[in-house]
């Protein structure tokens, strides 16, 4: 298995609308082929290549003291030079 760096890392709460928000503004970017995180000082640009292949998925998790924690992950990966195969569907 290779080695993982992470380049840039966020978690925060947010309302449910803000992520909304959030996500579309990275939906329109992701359409311009780049998208740029900030916080703060810190800043990455990425340029996106026209083929990616996109991962979801949803994952419950029990924690001791606050009982079950859900997640709905989305993932976006690319090498270069490559193209997915599949299609998924947002129903």
């Amino acid at each position: 298995m290779g080695r993982e760096t992470v380049l840039f890392s966020s978690k925060e709460t947010r309302s449910r609308q803000e992520v909304g928000a959030f996500l579309r503004d990275l939906a329109d970017r992701l359409d311009s082929g780049r998208v740029t995180l900030r916080r703060g000082e810190e800043e990455m640009a990425l340029d996106l290549p026209g083929q990616m292949v996109l991962e979801i998925k949803v994952e419950d998790e029990e924690k001791r003291r606050r009982g079950t924690q859900h997640s709905l992950e989305v993932e976006m990966k690319w090498f270069d030079g490559t193209t997915p195969a599949s299609s998924l569907e947002l129903g």
